[in-house]
């Protein structure tokens, strides 16, 4: 399976926090799927790191490329068409990172680890 992981699911995972799913997990750790992480994500991040609503052990320009690519996670940028995307997506959610991870998985066909069942409201398949 190609698979997007949703902000909370790629930090959890990296930080081996319990509160990623059993069926998250798995999913992110089958070598046979690729999982997706989005740049937008990333950029989330370092929003939050920076308003200091999130901490990490680790610096997201420094060691997280590293650290995405020992996890066999793919960064996903973001294209213009993924930009242009979120332009025709109806109102299920207001979270401009969220409402780019829609445009990104319609786009690339992708389904979505998250514990937010908004995606599930676009149509989109979700793990959790």
């Amino acid at each position: 399976m190609r698979l997007l992981a949703d902000t909370h699911a790629v930090l959890w995972f990296l930080q081996g926090d319990r509160r990623l799913s059993a069926p998250a997990a798995r999913a992110m750790e089958d070598a046979g799927n690729t999982i997706h992480v989005s740049t937008a994500s990333v950029w989330e991040m370092a929003i939050k790191v920076s308003l200091r609503k999130l901490t990490l052990s680790y610096s997201l320009e420094e060691d997280l490329p590293r650290i995405l690519s020992e996890n066999d996670l793919d960064v996903l940028p973001v294209a213009i068409e993924h930009a242009a995307r979120v332009h025709s997506l109806p109102f299920h959610h207001r979270d401009p990172f969220d409402r780019l991870l829609v445009a990104q998985a319609f786009c690339e066909r992708l389904d979505i680890i998250s514990l937010d069942p908004t995606f599930v409201a676009y149509g989109l398949k979700t793990i959790w």
